[in-house]
């Protein structure tokens, strides 16, 4: 071997060392988020003592093919009744519906589930902090401060972005979407962005500029503004403000919950502009974000209809399916703050859940929502057909409530790229991954249904 060979030899291992290098460096945490998991974790094994846990059985795996299979999915094929109170009895009227049915699910969801709200939340006060108006668009950009009078130490700042069409004539409807701060192209709009820009013939309208072309505004809502996304986060956020920088009690809300609250309180000053309709407001999650808004939904009754997406466990999936992510997946130290402590005690005992998601569907009726996920081989972690199931099991509320639910039964499970939206709960699993984009236009032809006058 020459020296000429013995340079480039040598030449590659220090490039390939160094890029190694590089590539480990990027993959470390840094001391900051190593702090931050390591207090995450502490706070974890906190609720796991206060509950007597030693651990819980491992979640699925992503890349395990039993996760998917469909043979084993249905260990507990039997689901609590959505008419059938507590006690056995069963509600066979809408008046004893509102009266004892629905507040007896929502509570067994607060205590087991989501956690509490608290009965006195501090007072929100919104500002619009920049209004633009570009002749097609009136984009207004607002801060809600929340009240930190009882905790200085603690502020919340909810970040809200309202389109509205500058040619409307009187309040239109509007879709709210609870997502991460702007970051480019139909992941929401840059506050004072207006409409956003026409794209390329070949790229297809972003879902902002299909809500502007029925006359409708849209919005959206940055939940990380309210509440922390991280259980390192618990003591700061609205839940540290509320409880004073303090630990969660075993029945506190988590970061579902929260972002949930600042969606209504969003909903509290929509019903302040006179440039939007307060009875046509529609909210709209994916992912995570999906399982915040089925909740939002659920709990407040102002919103007029709900596009869930890809929510998974937590939000509309079945509790007791086995298939995609599981309780135990929700439990693990990067998901759990989403939950109520009292959450823990079901992992690895499903069953043992009062309610299921399809009780939280049936907290919605009698009015519209619509799920969707993406193709199995594509999104099959948040299981498409756990939401159906769950939908469909909720249809005796939508009936004892005189509208038409989810066609009940596996067998009605449609073909992929089938939407169900003849009643006033609507599904589609579309081809392609974890994405909301393919299903707006299928969303907003169903939300046409109820908004148009």
């Amino acid at each position: 071997m020459n020296r000429r060979s013995v340079a480039w030899i040598l030449l590659i291992a220090v490039v390939t060392a160094a890029s190694l290098a590089s590539l480990i460096a990027q993959q470390a945490p840094t001391p900051q988020q190593q702090e931050r998991q390591r207090l995450a974790q502490q706070d974890r094994q906190r609720i796991m003592d206060l509950l007597g846990i030693k651990s819980i059985p491992p979640g699925a795996q992503s890349s395990d093919p039993a996760t998917y299979d469909e043979s084993k999915a249905e260990p507990f094929p039997a689901l609590p009744h959505p008419l059938a109170m507590n006690d056995g009895r069963r509600i066979r009227t809408a008046d004893l519906w509102w009266k004892l049915r629905r507040p007896e699910i929502a509570e067994d969801f607060e205590r087991e589930v989501y956690g509490r709200t608290p009965r006195n939340t501090p007072r929100v006060r919104w500002e619009v902090t920049n209004t633009v108006a570009d002749g097609r668009t009136t984009t207004k950009t607002l801060v809600g401060h929340v009240d930190n009078s009882s905790y200085p130490a603690v502020t919340v700042d909810i970040q809200l972005t309202l389109v509205t069409p500058a040619d409307a004539k009187g309040p239109v409807p509007v879709i709210m979407q609870l997502n991460f701060p702007f970051t480019g192209r139909g992941r929401g709009a840059a506050p004072g962005a207006g409409a956003p820009a026409a794209q390329p013939a070949a790229l297809p309208p972003t879902w902002q500029q299909q809500v502007l072309a029925k006359g409708w505004g849209w919005a959206q809502i940055v939940p990380t503004s309210i509440q922390g996304d991280s259980g390192a986060d618990l003591t700061t956020g609205i839940i540290g403000l509320v409880n004073k920088g303090q630990p969660r009690k075993l029945d506190d809300w988590g970061a579902l919950k929260a972002w949930a609250w600042g969606a209504s309180r969003a909903l509290d000053y929509f019903e302040t502009d006179k440039a939007v309709d307060a009875k046509r407001v529609g909210i709209q999650g994916h992912s995570r974000y999906g399982k915040a808004a089925i909740v939002a939904m659920a709990f407040d009754q102002r919103f007029a209809i709900g596009y869930i997406s890809s929510s998974g466990a937590g939000g509309a999936k079945l509790h007791r399916r086995k298939f995609g992510e599981v309780i135990e997946n929700v439990l693990a130290a990067n998901e759990y703050h989403w939950m109520a402590g009292n959450y823990f005690k079901y992992g690895g005992d499903w069953d043992a859940l009062p309610v299921d998601s399809h009780s939280l569907i049936a907290m919605i009726a009698p009015r519209p929502v619509f799920l969707s996920a993406g193709a199995t081989d594509g999104d099959g972690w948040v299981d498409a057909k756990g939401s159906f199931l769950a939908a469909s099991a909720a249809y005796p509320a939508y009936e004892l409530l005189g509208k038409k639910g989810m066609p009940q039964g596996a067998n009605q499970f449609p073909p992929i790229d089938t939407a169900l939206v003849d009643g006033e709960v609507g599904f589609k699993q579309h081809t392609g991954g974890h994405t909301d984009g393919p299903t707006w236009p299928t969303f907003l032809a169903f939300a046409d249904r109820f908004f148009a006058k």
